[in-house]
């Protein structure tokens, strides 16, 4: 076997240069991936304020969710709180009387915004002076504040750069600078004042005595908390006490939600690029061995058992998988820090405070285990493509899978019909990758079918080249189906990526224009001070904020965490419109209230009159009652609450903006509002979630295009001793170059209509049940999508086969 392998490999290395190709590219993607996803693994939010307190003491910023089916085990589902939780003051008290405590330090962070005439306030972080200990941050400059209109100014980048003592900040006189980022600090009673949560706090830092370990104090404070029996003030859960890099979640709320769904996308794109490596490796291995079945029935023939023939193989396709994966992860490594690299130097993308760290062992635990996914792809794939001496043709095994399939991928797409949102998008993607499996197993029964319909045309119109390629075309579907099937892959998937894409963007920009009817929008103010100004006839509060929607899906729990507006239901009329469908908003003047979107009513069965559990964004949990359904939930959310239900639960209730109608005079507000830019909510992490998934959407086009090549590049080589026929026998190198075109030409129709059939189905689908309609791609990106198929075939076809070899 060692021999067979050995002697193999050295026989067929330039068909084996296709499949060391694919396997390096999909190595190194996938080891990218692994890099990508290990790093944010280890993740976690800075540690800066509380990094002198060795506990800190919080709310529990995590809703959970336990569902007990009659049938299977409970199963419970988390989802992060975007809003802060807090604890009672009670909790102070408490710590400072644990011993080991030397002091117990209560923290609030708040907004402080400065007074402005006219013109946007400028906003600056609050804090007390005494949460400073907790760092600890130091007075470079003065002394610490001791009345009221006193602060303390943080001496780092914003507000605090170039501020002196002596000199007056959002109202306030400096009193000193302190080291630290910028921040005010200010009195203690102050501080409680400006927060405006009487009878809580953010958070309570621990201070231990010298000498005291930090296990032996948390424990201590574990223990008293646990007696005291305090809950947080929002869902009443029990108190937090947090250590080392925990710390950081209380600092930074949007770091250890953003995390989670940065791990949820890579997952989800990793299995896509495994399903997409199956179908690009099978196809290339099978035609690799394929192409020697006259070999493999000699060595049958001599006396080889069909064991010895396949385990041959599989060491032939080891040793060159094994290479080609070693020089893919090796290429993943730089690959990964230029990506990592532009995603940190994005300012906002990435969340503040969210550390990525990539330790040295990392990389190398990521690639060993990316390489030998690679390498145990490729031998498990050896396993489908060797068969016995005899058998001819495809199988009825494949023809059964592949009717199967397609069966599957298009139960997939209507399901997608009956979804909304990320639902939809999941089984559109679903039925897609089915779909186009299917398409793989029947590939030379669709070329056979396809050639027939213009095998007359060809042998009609195309003269000699035609006639050869029909018989070519006859003898040889099975390689035929080969070639088509990368071309349908990258077909449909760049499709479906593309289309789901724009067709989204294109309806929830549609929305947002109709629904923002406002002829000003005015940011660092309120409504209420709006109204006041001439001309102003009706204004509104936007707040932005987050809730979380328990349910079941396909029978599996899940938590969604969603984007949500809060308003004012008075102030409505000429300034938002959210296509009201049923019900009326009037209603959500009152608390304990919502309006719904259309398809999220839809999917849970709710009407104006029913109610509706949400847990808001520091985890209460609400029954509201359903006042409207409104159909432009893509732009406004899916729900929309009324601004005196969503404020006191969000960490800073101030206004995103306030949007206005005004009448024909003129007005001051005019003077000091705002272009109005149609109101549309994004999810968080929407943006870097956004940049992750086209960099790594563009690596997967990449390898798709790459099979494309491989496939036709190995093709051509197992078919130059026919070509070579052709010329001794009488065609010229000019015939054999146009029936090559011929060739070109139908796998390029075949593949873009094929795979534009497979994607055509899911995505109307998906389209439907978003939007009701059809879906939409800008014809730039059909034109790209289109020449590239045309120019990677001809060039799969044509650079295999030379002009001299063609001479010769």
């Amino acid at each position: 076997m060692r021999l067979l392998a050995t002697r193999s490999l050295r026989t067929h290395r330039k068909a084996w240069a296709a499949v060391f190709a694919a396997v390096a590219v999909t190595s190194a993607l996938l080891g990218a991936l692994a890099l990508a996803a290990g790093s944010v693994g280890l993740g976690h939010a800075r540690v800066e304020r509380y990094a002198a307190a060795p506990v800190v003491v919080a709310g529990d910023q995590e809703v959970s969710w336990t569902t007990d089916p009659p049938v299977s085990e409970p199963t419970t589902v988390s989802a992060g709180l975007t809003e802060r939780v807090r604890i009672p003051s009670a909790a102070v008290d408490v710590l400072r009387e644990v011993p080991g405590v030397r002091a117990a330090v209560p923290d609030d962070t708040f907004v402080v915004r400065g007074t402005g005439a006219g013109t946007p306030a400028e906003t600056y972080t609050g804090r007390s002076w005494e949460a400073a200990s907790l760092a600890p941050y130091k007075l470079l400059d003065g002394r610490e504040p001791r009345k009221a209109a006193e602060v303390v100014v943080g001496a780092g980048s914003g507000a605090g750069a170039g501020v002196r003592v002596g000199e007056t900040v959002a109202g306030r006189t400096v009193v000193g600078v302190a080291d630290g980022p910028a921040a005010l600090y200010v009195t203690a009673p102050e501080a409680r004042r400006l927060a405006g949560h009487p009878g809580a706090v953010d958070a309570v830092g621990v201070l231990a005595e010298p000498g005291v370990p930090v296990d032996t104090l948390h424990a201590r404070v574990r223990a008293a908390l646990d007696r005291a029996g305090l809950k947080d003030t929002a869902s009443g859960q029990p108190l937090r006490a947090l250590t080392g890099d925990g710390r950081g979640g209380v600092e930074y709320l949007a770091a250890p939600p953003a995390r989670t769904q940065l791990l949820e996308l890579l997952a989800a794109v990793s299995g896509t690029v495994l399903l997409i490596a199956v179908l690009v490796l099978s196809s290339l291995v099978a035609q690799a061995l394929g192409q020697r079945g006259a070999e493999r029935d000699l060595l049958l023939a001599v006396g080889a058992t069909p064991r010895q023939v396949r385990a041959a193989a599989g060491r032939e396709v080891t040793r060159v998988a094994g290479a080609a994966a070693v020089l893919g992860a090796v290429a993943a490594v730089p690959a990964f820090l230029v990506a990592w690299s532009m995603l940190r130097a994005r300012t906002g993308v990435v969340p503040e405070g969210l550390v990525l760290p990539t330790p040295p062992w990392l990389f190398a635990a990521a690639l060993i285990v990316a390489a030998a996914l690679v390498v145990g792809l490729a031998r498990l794939v050896v396993l489908f493509s060797t068969r016995r001496a005899g058998r001819q043709g495809p199988g009825r095994a494949r023809r059964v899978g592949g009717l199967v399939l397609l069966a599957l991928g298009a139960g997939a797409a209507v399901t997608a019909t009956t979804q909304g949102g990320e639902a939809a998008g999941a089984a559109a993607g679903a039925a897609t990758v089915t779909l186009v499996s299917g398409c793989a197993l029947l590939g030379p029964w669709i070329a056979r079918g396809a050639m027939r319909i213009l095998d007359g045309a060809f042998r009609r119109l195309g003269g000699a080249p035609g006639r050869l390629t029909a018989a070519g075309a006859a003898a040889h579907s099975r390689r035929l189906g080969a070639a088509l099937t990368p071309v349908v892959l990258v077909t449909a998937f760049a499709l479906v990526q593309l289309t789901a894409g724009s067709t989204m963007v294109r309806e929830a920009e549609a929305q947002a224009r109709s629904a923002t009817t406002a002829d000003l929008a005015v940011a660092g103010t309120t409504a209420e001070q709006v109204r006041r100004t001439p001309g102003v006839t009706a204004a509104t509060d936007v707040l932005r904020s987050t809730v979380v929607l328990a349910r079941t899906q396909a029978g599996t729990p899940r938590l969604d965490r969603l984007p949500v507006l809060g308003v004012d239901a008075g102030g409505l009329k000429g300034t938002l419109d959210p296509g009201v469908v049923a019900g009326d908003l009037a209603g959500l003047a009152g608390r304990g209230t919502v309006a719904v979107g259309a398809d999220m009513a839809g999917s849970l069965d709710v009407r104006p009159g029913s109610t509706v559990a949400l847990r808001l964004g520091d985890g209460t949990e609400k029954r509201l009652r359903v006042v409207a359904v409104y159909a432009r939930s893509l732009a406004l959310g899916e729900f929309l609450l009324p601004k005196a239900e969503l404020a006191p639960h969000m960490t800073d209730p101030y206004p995103a903006r306030v949007l206005a109608a005004k009448g024909d005079a003129p007005s001051d507000a005019a003077r000091s509002g705002s272009a109005v830019v149609p109101e549309q909510v994004t999810t968080a992490g929407a943006e870097l979630n956004g940049i992750v998934s086209a960099a790594v959407l563009t690596a997967i086009g990449a390898l798709t295009v790459l099979s494309v090549l491989s496939t036709l590049a190995l093709i051509g080589a197992g078919r130059r001793g026919e070509l070579a026929l052709l010329t001794q026998v009488g065609a010229s190198a000019g015939q054999v170059r146009r029936m090559l075109g011929l060739e070109a030409g139908f796998l390029t129709a075949t593949g873009l209509l094929l795979g534009g059939v497979v994607a055509a189905l899911p995505l109307t689908a998906f389209a439907w049940a978003l939007t009701g309609g059809l879906p939409y791609l800008p014809p730039a990106q059909a034109a790209l999508l289109a020449g590239t198929v045309v120019v990677t075939v001809v060039a799969g076809v044509f650079l295999p086969v030379s002009g001299r070899r063609l001479r010769r």
